[in-house]
């Protein structure tokens, strides 16, 4: 059965059946075909895979995000950002990768960050003479820290599924998020200088005092949601309330520039946006229960445990297999099917779950700039008018950082661990 069942998720996928679709009728094959299982298992292990405290969260973060976007966020960042780094060559190209960072600790998206800051650095640095090719890659590589630096949503999926405590997750995304992070800064910085890139950027230089002012309301949202939750103040569902309705005193009150006419088209959109995610929950818990009565979890447990003699070769075989699968399925989609399969395997090597949680996301992220099926690509080629050929070339210099980074968090677990062994 586990064999029809993959077999018919590679030809549904072929035929460009969408992901959650996919994984449902699969599931509906092999419960018709290979079990005595009544079809009225599928409503019922669907709506029990969402019907999840936690999950609330996801609603919430895409809310919070959409309307922190539309309420003037964007522009600010940027500019902070740019009175920081600024003032050197390469400096709009390390804005880029600075603002991604703060506008992931709002958002919590990695394609709401592509085209909320894409759409005013990629036109910005085109004109300061960097090639548009280019300029889509920096910014398609630097919004992928939107599903690291918390709120996340792929790592509350991972909470979920996995029964791992998501504000020790949150906490954990914060290393990981800055090493990402700095590591595209310094390399942008060479980078620049060995090719000549950046040269007028300083002239777009803002100052740091002026720029704080008008953004601090702004980064102020990560650490009420953060400190709240540590704080003991509130959980990281009920944060997820807490950061829309900050979102909408910033934004209406403050800052005034979202208006009650934005309302409808941002609640319109953030409803798509969680129906999409919540579709593949309920697909994935589906097949999840499904490949569980198989006994399939367990055979590949103790198939690896006689493979893979040590930590360290199951966790870059592991590195291999989730940077293949995130090549081709969705980050959300691979996280609930996969995680409750390998995630009790590495705690038998001894990897702490929020540990291997953080290797599984990043692994996921850089699906999101890699074709061919780049959420982050396409959503860089929209705000930049090109094709995803063109960014190719440019592209492997970032995938080559954001893998060497990989790596370190991999092998040195006090990267991710460090402020939960700190808080905890």
């Amino acid at each position: 059965m586990n064999l029809v069942i993959g077999l018919s998720l590679i030809v549904l996928f072929a035929f460009g059946v969408p992901i959650a679709v996919s994984i449902m009728l699969a599931s509906i094959i092999g419960i018709e075909f290979f079990t005595r299982l009544p079809l009225l298992l599928v409503p019922q292990q669907m709506f029990i895979g969402i019907d999840k405290f936690p999950l609330m969260a996801i609603p919430f973060f895409i809310l919070a995000g959409n309307l922190m976007a539309a309420g003037g966020i964007s522009q600010r960042l940027v500019d902070l950002a740019k009175s920081i780094v600024g003032g050197v060559q390469g400096g709009l190209a390390m804005t880029c990768v600075l603002t991604c960072m703060m506008f992931a600790a709002v958002s919590g998206s990695s394609v709401a960050t592509t085209f909320a800051i894409g759409a005013i650095l990629i036109p910005a640095m085109v004109r300061h003479g960097y090639p548009k090719p280019l300029a889509a890659s920096i910014q398609a590589s630097s919004a992928e820290l939107g599903v690291l630096i918390p709120p996340s949503i792929p790592l509350i999926l991972f909470g979920v599924s996995t029964d791992t405590s998501i504000g020790q997750l949150f906490l954990a995304g914060v290393g990981p998020g800055l090493l990402i992070g700095t590591a595209l800064i310094l390399f942008l910085y060479l980078f620049c200088k060995v090719r000549g890139y950046g040269l007028e950027d300083h002239k777009d230089s803002t100052s740091f005092v002026v720029s704080f002012q008008r953004a601090w309301a702004a980064l102020l949202m990560p650490v009420v949601v953060i400190g709240g939750i540590y704080g003991g103040v509130f959980t990281p569902t009920e944060a997820s309330a807490v950061a829309v309705f900050y979102a909408l005193l910033v934004g209406g009150f403050y800052y005034r520039e979202l208006k009650a006419a934005d309302l409808w088209p941002i609640l319109r959109q953030s409803v798509i946006s969680t129906a999409a995610v919540m579709l593949i929950i309920a697909a994935a818990s589906l097949f999840s229960f499904l490949i569980s009565r198989t006994g399939l979890p367990g055979h590949i447990a103790g198939w690896v445990t006689q493979v893979f003699y040590s930590p360290m070769t199951f966790l870059l075989a592991v590195n291999v297999l989730l940077l293949l699968v995130g090549m081709f399925i969705e980050t959300s989609a691979a996280i609930l099917v996969l995680a409750p399969i390998l995630t009790p395997i590495a705690m038998q090597f001894g990897v702490h779950p929020v540990h291997f949680g953080l290797i599984m996301v990043v692994n996921l992220a850089l699906g999101m700039i890699t074709p061919p099926l780049g959420v982050n690509l396409f959503a860089a080629c929209a705000v930049a008018r090109i094709s995803i050929d063109q960014m190719l070339p440019w592209l492997a210099r970032f995938v080559l950082v954001v893998l060497a980074c990989l790596v370190a968090i991999t092998y040195l677990p006090w990267i991710s661990l460090g402020l939960v062994w700190l808080a905890y």
